[in-house]
């Protein structure tokens, strides 16, 4: 098998060197992925209805709030205000817990506990 990838690899070097990749359509422009392999195919055409209509499953926007949480309270300096944003982060990861019904074992942790051994460590 390797000796294949071998060849392969070669052979791509010299087109690149003869330079049959430079006039291909869409050169310079970013890829589109749109792998829908782990879609079941009769599901396939209502997931992109509803992605091509802006919808997001409620698990990938509370990911992405929990984001936004954990950068603003990394560059948060008072005490009293990094309080309140890890209460709502630790709220969020609740959110999440929740919706994914997993079990306890599996849930995701929430940021106190780091926080508060920072602290007294210090």
């Amino acid at each position: 098998m390797i000796c294949f990838q071998k060849i392969a690899e070669r052979r791509i070097l010299e087109a690149i060197r003869e330079g049959a990749f430079d006039d291909l359509p869409g050169a310079g422009q970013p890829l589109k992925f749109e792998d829908d392999s782990n879609v079941p195919e009769d599901l396939r055409i209502a997931y992109k209805i509803l992605k091509n209509a802006g919808y997001v499953p409620k698990e990938v926007a509370l990911k992405k709030e929990i984001a936004q949480a954990e950068d603003i309270l990394d560059g948060m300096e008072d005490t009293k205000a990094k309080y309140r944003q890890l209460k709502k982060l630790n709220f969020l990861i609740t959110r999440l817990n929740i919706l994914r019904k997993t079990p306890v074992n599996l849930e995701t942790d929430q940021r106190y506990q780091k926080k508060l051994a920072e602290r007294f460590g210090r």
